[in-house]
């Protein structure tokens, strides 16, 4: 007597990996964001204090 399971179609391995890493979205982060704010604004104060 043969028994036969039918399996289902395999799973993508990719997917388990980029949800268990929990893949966003490719934006920077709001600390590198600010980081980069308070640069630009520290970059500026100093060109304004340089006499011309």
């Amino acid at each position: 007597m043969k028994i036969t399971v039918n399996t289902l179609k395999p799973r993508n391995p990719l997917v388990a990996l980029a949800r268990f890493r929990r893949a966003g979205s490719h934006q920077a982060g709001g600390r590198s964001m600010r980081q980069q704010a308070s640069r630009l604004l520290q970059r500026e104060l100093d060109h304004m204090k340089q006499p011309p």
